[in-house]
């Protein structure tokens, strides 16, 4: 995946400027508030798609700008495809009925314990098999352990959504945002990591800190577990082709070769094996790429870049900072930590990736790390909280939007600036 080029503010537009800079804002309005309220259940694809082609049909995008954008999402798409279908099959082998049963016996009593467990393994889920995993599979898991305990499930089903965004700054392969930004910063998978990988533990220590003390009382309510049984063996085959994957990512990177076709691997493997034992169709595997929303992605992609072309980069271009020193990164981190609330984290890395680029490979990560951590503050800052939202609505949860926004007030810098300033050590240590 090779960097995005930058965008020119000159593209052709039959429109005229003003007319074609408004229409792209209004249509990326649209598609964002149907992606958040989801009218009559349509998938998010269902403006998206049409705006996309709108605004290729007034010319507020040209051709070749809209070419040169599929293509680079191309690669992207398919790496998410895969992912999913990994992560919808190690369901079914059973990987995620198998951390529920470990986190309910290792906490025991224990709803304090609990939350260590569910901070660990959706650290891991998400930087191994994507946020998408962490969210849709393990938050219900997560839901039934708690009941089984007897514990408050507020602070761990919250877990959930905030370690979706915040742990997900691992590998290039944890979330879309990250494949953005590792085919725009140059970096190899390993470099990527290395450089990433004080700032996940700094991010994430920071939220487990933040949640003890905001959820003190429900961690100090005590629970009332059932009868304790003997956690179920873990699926071999599972994990074996999860850490071929990841080996694949690691060795396809060193030699050049996309890491999406290490995904489709892993994915072929476990699909494979359901369908030679007649567990799932050729139809489910389909389903299990979400093509819907696959095309939404693409869809936002283009809209995203019709406002950009159309005067947007300009005006973020003048307030980007320059360079890598530590006030430049958490510049950079805060802008885009406030673009993404403001537009949502898709949006947002799509476009300032192109801006920061220019500055290299250490502005390009703290451009992540805002559009991660930065997230956690609205409902409206990532996809992912916004379907984590809506599972906890199917559990008969509520979601309190005061108590999530002051969470989120707290969490927010108290990850984000430790994390900032764990990148610019990085950098000086490994170098960019």
């Amino acid at each position: 995946m090779g960097p995005l080029a930058r965008p020119s503010a000159a593209a052709a537009s039959v429109l005229g400027g003003p007319l074609a800079e408004t229409l792209s804002v209004v249509l990326l309005v649209a598609v964002l508030l149907c992606a958040v309220i989801r009218p009559f259940g349509w998938p998010e694809a269902v403006v998206a798609v049409p705006a996309a082609a709108l605004v290729l049909a007034t010319g507020a995008i040209s051709w070749d700008h809209a070419r040169a954008e599929a293509g680079h999402l191309g690669p992207v798409i398919g790496f998410l495809a895969a992912v999913l279908v990994l992560a919808k099959y190690c369901d079914d082998e059973g990987l995620f009925r198998a951390c529920g049963a470990w986190m309910a016996h290792w906490a025991g009593a224990s709803p304090g314990r609990l939350l260590t467990a569910v901070f660990a393994l959706a650290s891991a889920i998400t930087a191994v098999l994507s946020l998408d995993a962490t969210i849709v599979l393990l938050t219900p898991v997560v839901f039934a352990t708690a009941a089984r305990m007897g514990a408050r499930p507020k602070p761990h089903v919250y877990a959930c959504t905030h370690l979706s965004n915040t742990a997900s700054l691992l590998l290039p392969v944890s979330n879309l945002t990250n494949l953005l930004a590792f085919s725009t910063s140059g970096l190899s998978f390993t470099r990527f990591a290395a450089l990433m990988a004080l700032p996940w533990l700094v991010a994430i220590g920071a939220e487990y800190l933040v949640f003890r003390r905001f959820f003190a009382r429900d961690l100090a309510a005590g629970a009332s577990p059932g009868p304790a049984g003997t956690p179920a063996a873990p699926p071999l085959f599972a994990l074996v082709t999860v850490g071929c994957t990841l080996a694949g990512f690691v060795v396809a990177s060193a030699v050049g070769v996309d890491p999406a076709w290490s995904a489709t691997a892993g994915a072929l493997v476990l699909a494979g094996r359901a369908l030679v034992r007649r567990r799932t169709s050729a139809a489910d595997v389909v389903r299990a790429t979400a093509p819907a929303f696959l095309a939404f992605v693409l869809a936002l992609g283009i809209v995203v870049r019709a406002v950009v072309d159309n005067g947007l980069a300009d005006a973020l271009g003048r307030l980007l900072p320059d360079g890598s020193s530590p006030a430049a990164l958490l510049g950079i981190a805060a802008l885009a930590a406030v673009l993404a609330n403001l537009i949502n984290n898709l949006p947002a890395v799509l476009v300032l990736l192109p801006l920061a680029a220019d500055s290299g490979a250490g502005a390009v990560l703290a451009v992540l790390l805002g559009v991660n951590i930065g997230p956690n503050l609205t409902y409206a800052g990532s996809l992912a909280t916004l379907l984590w939202r809506r599972i906890v609505h199917q559990h008969e949860h509520g979601v309190d939007l005061k108590e999530f926004t002051r969470l989120g007030v707290i969490a927010v810098p108290a990850a984000l600036v430790p994390a900032v300033l764990a990148l610019w050590v990085s950098l000086q240590v490994i170098g960019g």
